[in-house]
């Protein structure tokens, strides 16, 4: 074989000395790499010229593989271009061996085969729906976004390369300190804040920071957030589903021996349920008792349509056993990838260099857009306006479910946040109800897309972030036409 001179191609083409092999050689080797995907469908391949020259063969012998080529449907010709790669059926085994599951590796840790840790599929709704958690980009002010990134951009372009910290740049964590200590009557400084990329990397750092794999038990809301569970479990954590009621959480529930409590006290997910100041006492009491920490999931508090929120269990505490978490994902828009924790100062040295050896910096440049955005009272305005429009949308669903679906879900009270949540009445039809929701309510989930276990009661949770007044009526009306027939 002689030797390859200035490859033109990601492939290893060895060429022989006897001329009247080197075609041949040629087309086997493109062709084996075209079979096994080392040549993706759609690759364009280099002219006969430049292939030629960089393997030292005559251009007719390039001219006639690529031609064998065509001819056999490997490749497909292109007028006045070079041909490209055909699109082949994607093999499943290689070179005889057979495909193998992921959960039959034993390579893999048993926490990474368990179904519960699989992202879920939200692919096929409509940009109109009732999907939970998803805010309207049609409020978003998209050109005063547009206009700070630019300036972001032209400040960045005069100063040198840098990494940022792994806290967050300086002028986030301060505008973050203020927003909640506003909005939430959060209690905190700069110093105490960790910018994360979204709230499940602030969960992701909190799991491997708070448990010991395997020992370290972990209260979690039944019905509750999949994604936290998820991050806790993959930290090895041992996860115990506490009930919730009307007054959220229930403390009276927690075995002595968790360490770890996490809840979402000011808009239950998915229940709505807002936790009682009795409850938010009696589970701070716990943790102080039992040496151990909350996990606060303030996930969409900045939209209220009630009276003053509770204050929030971080405000609460004095002792310092709470992390508060809280996102941008829907206030703002979740390709934003932007959350935060605020740490009690026991945590936060250790919480910071967690977040460095995870993810060495947040990018600097969303965040200093964030940072004037929300200092320059975007976000404040943002907030008002659209939590106009989300209270037009709540009453809207509420009046449909106390009124045309009232046969047959019960709403449950919700005074914040971008869903309602209703029981099914009639358990016996739970089945039915569920299917005819799913149908005429795209979006819509269940309780039981929620739970650990099979023993929370039937109920279905709504959104109403990206659907109009109007859309919401009429889906509701085809739904109870639907249930009544």
């Amino acid at each position: 074989m002689g030797p390859v001179l200035h490859p033109v191609l990601p492939l290893d083409i060895r060429i022989p000395h006897a001329r009247g092999q080197r075609m041949r050689a040629l087309h086997a080797q493109l062709r084996s790499a075209i079979v096994d995907g080392r040549l993706a469908g759609g690759t364009p391949l280099p002219s006969t010229r430049a292939l030629a020259s960089s393997h030292g063969l005559a251009r007719n012998t390039v001219i006639a593989a690529y031609e064998l080529l065509m001819a056999e449907g490997y490749l497909l010709p292109r007028v006045g271009a070079t041909p490209v790669v055909a699109q082949l059926p994607r093999k499943t085994a290689r070179n005889g061996v057979a495909s193998y599951r992921k959960q039959d590796d034993v390579r893999l840790h048993a926490m990474w085969r368990a179904p519960d840790l699989r992202p879920t599929a939200l692919a096929g709704l409509p940009v109109r729906s009732f999907r939970l958690g998803m805010p309207e980009h049609r409020g978003f002010p998209h050109e005063v976004w547009r206009r700070l990134s630019m300036r972001v951009l032209r400040d960045w372009s005069r100063t040198p390369f840098r990494y940022p910290p792994a806290q967050g740049l300086p002028e986030l964590r301060e505008a973050i300190a203020r927003h909640v200590a506003f909005a939430r009557a959060v209690s905190c400084g700069a110093d105490d804040v960790v910018v994360t990329s979204g709230a499940q990397q602030a969960f992701d750092l909190l799991a491997r920071l708070l448990v010991t794999p395997g020992k370290t038990r972990v209260a979690v809301e039944e019905p509750g957030y999949p994604p936290l569970r998820a991050a806790f479990a993959a930290a090895g954590a041992r996860l115990v589903p506490i009930p919730v009621d009307a007054q959220g959480l229930c403390v009276d529930a927690l075995p002595d021996d968790v360490a770890v409590v996490c809840v979402t006290p000011s808009h239950q997910s998915p229940t709505g349920a807002v936790m009682s100041l009795a409850r938010r006492r009696s589970l701070l009491e716990f943790v102080q008792r039992r040496n151990a920490s909350v996990i606060e999931d303030d996930y969409d508090g900045e939209f209220r349509f009630g009276g003053r929120p509770l204050d929030a269990l971080q405000t609460l505490n004095a002792e310092g056993r709470v992390f508060y978490v809280g996102t941008f994902s829907k206030s703002l828009f979740p390709a934003l990838r932007k959350g935060f924790v605020v740490a009690p100062g026991w945590a936060r040295e250790p919480l910071v260099a967690l977040k460095h050896c995870a993810d060495g910096h947040s990018d600097m440049l969303g965040q200093a857009v964030l940072a004037a955005f929300i200092e320059k009272g975007h976000m404040a305005r943002h907030a008002r306006r659209m939590g106009r429009v989300y209270a037009q949308r709540h009453a809207t669903l509420r009046a449909c479910m106390e009124h045309q679906l009232a046969p047959w879900l019960q709403l449950l009270p919700s005074e914040a946040g971008l869903h309602l949540a209703a029981r099914i009445r009639d358990p016996r039809s739970a089945t039915n109800v569920i299917a005819a929701v799913r149908q005429h309510l795209p979006g819509a989930m269940s309780f039981a897309d929620y739970a650990m276990t099979r023993s929370v009661e039937p109920g279905v949770v709504i959104g109403f972030g990206v659907i109009d007044n109007e859309a919401i009526e009429m889906h509701c009306r085809a739904l109870a036409g639907a249930l009544a027939s």
